[in-house]
């Protein structure tokens, strides 16, 4: 029988934890993968009686690549699961299915139903919202050149599960802003690396490009007021990213 291992990633998550190593009880073998937590997190995986692995943070792609390093000897697939993340009934009996039938295919992408301030939403980019995340062992590694927003490289075919994960993303605006910002410091050193630089009237015309790609290109009016503000604190995040590289440039000038 194939070995599926589920991994959770994890740092300061002990409010999510429990909930999430329940939804995986289907795999094998679950792993909580943690960077150092300082709160619970640790205490709550050892209750649940799952294995606990502590490597550090470096980035989030060398991040899951350490993570298929250390059970490479004991699974034939991976599923990464996000803590925050919960795996249905339904995704959990087509993930056992599907890595049963033989084929070329390396990796799947599962879509995702995320809750953004405790509402389900379906426009701005965040729905089908697929997420590589079901890998065949040997055959799947995160591009290094993505430490952000991770990128799987597959030796293989990609298919798509019809089953989604649950993702309760973003309690309330607080913990939007929190994240939102440190993606805009590694995005904007990203751009940097790459050669792109920062013109004045970027600091306009980007973030303005931006809400009109979330708001109307991605269907952000179906959700209502509630696209309105994601795509306007998109918006926001997109000026944050850009001011942070104009800062980058004028340091080094």
């Amino acid at each position: 029988m194939t070995t599926l291992v589920g991994i959770i990633l994890t740092y300061n998550e002990g409010k999510n934890i429990t909930d999430c190593i329940e939804s995986l009880r289907f795999c094998d073998q679950i792993v909580v993968f943690d960077s150092f937590s300082t709160d619970d997190t640790m205490s709550h995986a050892l209750w649940a009686g799952v294995q606990l692995v502590q490597h550090p943070f470096e980035n989030y792609a060398q991040r899951r690549n350490a993570a298929l390093d250390s059970v490479q000897d004991v699974a034939d697939w991976v599923l990464f699961v996000d803590a925050d993340e919960r795996v249905t009934q339904a995704l959990a009996t087509e993930v056992r299915a599907v890595i049963e039938q033989p084929g070329t295919i390396a990796g799947f992408r599962i879509p995702r139903d995320n809750y953004i301030f405790g509402r389900l939403t379906r426009g701005a980019g965040w729905f089908p919202d697929y997420q590589t995340r079901l890998l065949r062992m040997g055959k799947a590694r995160f591009d290094p050149a993505r430490p952000v927003h991770e990128v799987a490289l597959l030796d293989g075919d990609l298919g798509t599960l019809t089953n989604r994960f649950i993702h309760y993303n973003y309690r309330d605006v607080a913990h939007f802003a929190e994240k939102q910002r440190r993606y805009a410091i590694h995005d904007a050193k990203i751009l940097f690396d790459d050669g792109v630089r920062a013109k004045p009237h970027h600091l306009i015309t980007q973030p303005i490009r931006h809400f009109w790609w979330r708001f109307v290109t991605l269907k952000g009016y179906q959700d209502g007021l509630h696209g309105l503000h994601l795509s306007l604190l998109m918006a926001r995040y997109t000026y944050r990213k850009y001011r942070l590289l104009a800062d980058m440039q004028a340091s080094r000038a």
